[in-house]
């Protein structure tokens, strides 16, 4: 479990394609404090990983196929900045919003514009992962936590403050560029839950019969 506050940022030293998934390493500067614990998670550019081999300022993670059909993983440049962040312990601060790290689905930056001295991002991401999307709640974006300012058919925007943009790997990005979703995790548990109901045959007939 994670909250989309990003630690640290790191870069992507290396990516090797598996035939049933993908090796990447990743390196920060400075040391982990504490250092990774292998089989601890983190969040990498908001899906969660396993890391398996680690050293004082790096990490090696196996990636499943599964993983790389849900993310752009592959996509990543060698050098390229990533967001990370570590799991929760208990009794952590939960500053952000519940993240599990399981990528929902990939979106595209359509749009980046200022307003004042915030940016604000648009998102291309489908008719499917927009509605599980709500005006004023919050997202993960490429693992960061943020709040839904605005939704379309298809897309949503967000607003992003200087700090969180000079401090995590949306400073690199550009219009065009896929980025991780992931949707509010009670939210899903409701949407699957009213899309149930929603199938069930249980009529108001039945309810009458039944002395309802």
């Amino acid at each position: 479990m994670f909250t989309g506050l990003i630690e640290t940022v790191g870069r992507l030293e290396r990516v090797e394609t598996r035939s049933q998934g993908a090796f990447l390493t990743i390196s920060r500067a400075g040391v982990w404090d504490p250092p990774l614990v292998l089989g601890e998670s983190v969040a990498v550019q908001g899906a969660c990983l396993t890391v398996t081999e680690a050293g004082e300022d790096w990490f090696s993670s196996d990636v499943l196929a599964e993983t790389l059909a849900r993310t752009n993983l592959l996509a990543l440049r060698c050098g390229q900045r990533v967001n990370l962040e570590r799991a929760l312990r208990l009794g952590d601060r939960l500053g952000g919003h519940m993240v599990s790290g399981h990528v929902d689905g990939v979106g595209t930056l359509q749009q980046i514009r200022m307003e004042g001295a915030d940016y604000v991002l648009r998102i291309y991401c489908g008719d499917e992962l927009a509605e599980g999307i709500v005006l004023k709640g919050s997202v993960a974006l490429d693992g960061i936590s943020l709040t839904v300012t605005k939704v379309d058919t298809g897309a949503f925007e967000v607003k992003i403050i200087p700090w969180t943009w000079e401090h995590t790997s949306l400073s690199e990005r550009q219009s065009g560029d896929r980025m991780h979703v992931e949707l509010d995790m009670i939210g899903k548990y409701v949407k699957r839950y009213l899309g149930q109901v929603g199938r069930s045959t249980l009529t108001e007939e039945h309810l009458r019969a039944a002395g309802y």
